[in-house]
């Protein structure tokens, strides 16, 4: 049997998914979910094929939800209109159902879902999607972690500075550090350039955080926190301060 999860925050949206999956016996309704934080957690214990997800939904939405897994699913997406999530999935060749949608349309997903499951491949290039997604003004203003059992929500306004870790970024806050699957390419390019500077090829630093610069060695120099903790920044990381600071 395969077994399919509907995440969706709108009971009216999660019963028209249920009474269009009655054409499909094969596919067993594992959990139906009412937020990102129960989505992650049923994912996690059944291990579905299929999941429909809405995008938007309370605690965490659908993208942030997605970036706690690894592997992440085949997914269909359930969205109302978000021309920003539009364009990412068309971008991508993501298949979604833009709210409210037919049972052609609903029969249509399925069956391209299932045409990829036949051929091997990725059924939905998530991977991809969230990078591009991650760009898009409403997740910028957060970063979602997963620490053990506990997902995280981190205000970037929050965050002091972050540190390459091998595969991952260290999120320093006043409160704790934790970790990201991301690169720190990728928070450079996310972060608002004009309040996070790439200081060193292994640090970003909130600028509003720092209180001195001092030299340290030729062509280097140490960034004081108002911490007290010190980071590193580099000649390249000094020219991007100045570029900033003017």
């Amino acid at each position: 049997m395969t077994k399919a999860i509907i995440i969706d925050d709108e009971p009216l949206a999660r019963s028209l998914v249920r009474e269009y999956l009655q054409e499909y016996p094969f596919l067993e309704i594992a959990a139906e979910c009412g937020d990102g934080f129960e989505g992650l957690k049923a994912i996690q214990e059944h291990r579905p094929d299929l999941v429909f997800l809405d995008i938007q939904m309370p605690k965490i939405n659908g993208f942030e939800m997605l970036e706690l897994l690894d592997p992440a699913p085949a997914v269909i997406f359930t969205t109302a209109f978000d021309e920003y999530a539009i364009r990412a999935f068309d971008r991508h060749a993501v298949d979604y159902l833009l709210k409210p949608f037919s049972k052609e349309r609903f029969h249509k997903a399925i069956e391209r879902w299932r045409e990829r499951s036949k051929q091997k491949t990725d059924p939905v290039p998530v991977s991809s999607l969230l990078e591009n997604a991650s760009e898009s003004p409403h997740q910028k203003e957060r970063i979602v972690v997963k620490s053990g059992s506990s997902i995280i929500v981190i205000p970037v306004d929050e965050i002091m500075y972050l540190e390459a870790a091998d595969d991952f970024v260290k999120i320093h806050t006043r409160k704790g550090h934790w970790l990201k699957n991301r690169t720190m390419a990728h928070f450079e390019k996310v972060l608002d350039g004009s309040k996070f500077i790439r200081v060193h090829r292994s640090y970003i630093v909130n600028i509003s955080e720092a209180t001195r610069l001092d030299p340290y060695e030729k062509d280097s120099h140490v960034l004081l926190l108002k911490s007290g903790e010190k980071i590193p920044v580099s000649k390249q990381g000094m020219g991007r301060i100045r570029e900033v600071l003017g």
